[in-house]
This record gives structure tokens, C-alpha cells and sequence, in this order.
């Protein structure tokens, strides 16, 4: 039975790149959606889909799932093969204690460091609040390499997973936004970000022409104007 994915625009839509890195990572065939994301007529479009009008949603027969975590989870139950969770129990508990604590949490970093990746990729002042998240996060990608991913490939548990994909957008606002990580971290990035599905991505982010209007100086408001 087919797959198809509703997402928002990539350049904007950091829940939406969760399920669809680790689909496209994992092997999973499906079809997208793309929504942009605060147009006119976007949730009314999104409601079609889902109670919630909010995007991701994935659409797996007569069964519409929402929520980025609550999809990982059923496609590891569709797919067990493709290893989305570790097969270690152990492992596998962390893995879901570190997605759920990123669903739940880091707020400062959300607001102030939001997904778009036609932002120039410099270093830009951030709050204590920021900063905190970034410790904290980097505190639990090592202790996840440390534990259960040094042997086994270059991601939290090895071989990348649901808890990575949890985590993509997090590469993301710390490239973009310049944060001071440590050199694992960095190097932890670079893997993720070397990934073909991560260019995919972002080089159909590049092509996109929806703009949404921020109060930030140094966001792109026009659509192809780099701004330093």
C-alpha cells in the first residue's frame, strides 16, 4: 500500500523534514504534499488531511497519522526492517527518551533560532535561554555516541534512526545560526548534513517562492535577495 507524506514548505517546516528525512534515509517510497505554511487557505487545506491542521501527516491507507514522533512510530511498525528504533533494548529506550525530550522541549531555541535555510549561515548573538538548549543538546548526542552509536556508524545509535531525524532540524538551526558547538557536535552535523536525503532537502528548499514575513532583520523578504 502506498505512502504519501503532507509536509509545509522545506525551507520553513522543521516538523515536516522529521518523518521525511528518516522515510527517504530508511528506503520507505512515498509521495509528498507540499502546503505552504501560513498562506491563505493553508489550514483550511491542511484540515483536509487532519483534525489538527497541522503539518506533517502521513497517509497510509484509510489511516492518517499527524504528529512527526507519532509517525515514526508507525512506520517503524509498518517497516521493522528498516531500523528506525535500535534493535538493543536499551538503546532503544534512550533513543525514545531523547526524541520525546526534543518534541517536548528546548522552546528558547525554537523561537529564537527558527528553521530557514535561506538564512546566510553566520554567527549571530544569541540569548542564555539559546545557549542552555545548545549545552543540553549536546550533552545528549554524547552520551548517545558515547553509549550506543561510536561503533556502529557515525549517528546517535550508529546507523541513522528516528531519534537522528527528531534531531535534524536541530543541525540545522546550529549551522544556520552559527552557535558555538563543540567539535564532536560539529562533526556529529557534518554527518547528517552530508546525507543525500539532507540535500534533497535542502536543494528543493532553494527552489521554493513562498516567503513568510518575520520580524527579524536578516530574513530574506524577498524571495532570491541574499542578505548579509
Amino acid at each position: 500500500m502506498s505512502l504519501t507524506l503532507v509536509i509545509g514548505n522545506k525551507n520553513y517546516s522543521s516538523w515536516s523534514l522529521r518523518p521525511w528525512i528518516a522515510m527517504k534515509v530508511a528506503g520507505i517510497p512515498f509521495a509528498e504534499i507540499v502546503i505552504p505554511l501560513y498562506e491563505p487557505g493553508s489550514r483550511e487545506e491542511m484540515l483536509k488531511y487532519s483534525p489538527a491542521g497541522k503539518v506533517p501527516i502521513l497517509i497510509d491507507g484509510d489511516e492518517h497519522v499527524w504528529e512527526s514522533l507519532a509517525i515514526l512510530e508507525h512506520l517503524a511498525e509498518r517497516f521493522p526492517d528498516a531500523g528506525l528504533w535500535p534493535q538493543d533494548r536499551r538503546a532503544r529506550s534512550h533513543a525514545r527518551v531523547v526524541a520525546t525530550e526534543m518534541h517536548a522541549g528546548f522552546q528558547p531555541l525554537r523561537r529564537d533560532c527558527t528553521m530557514n535555510l535561506w538564512l546566510p549561515v553566520k554567527a549571530r548573538p544569541q540569548s542564555e535561554e539559546v545557549l542552555a538548549n545548545m549545552r543540553r543538546i549536546e550533552e545528549l548526542w554524547r552520551e548517545c555516541r558515547a553509549r550506543f552509536g561510536a561503533n556502529g556508524g557515525p549517528f546517535l545509535f550508529g546507523r541513522f534512526g528516528a531519534a537522528d531525524a527528531m534531531y535534524a532540524p536541530v543541525v540545522s538551526r546550529f549551522h544556520t545560526y552559527g552557535l558555538p558547538v563543540a567539535t564532536d557536535t560539529r562533526a556529529y552535523m557534518d554527518a547528517v548534513m552530508a546525507l543525500p536525503a539532507w540535500r534533497e532537502w535542502t536543494d528543493a528548499a532553494m527552489k521554493e517562492t513562498w516567503v513568510m514575513k518575520h520580524n527579524e532583520p536578516d530574513w530574506p523578504l524577498v524571495r532570491g535577495v541574499k542578505v548579509e
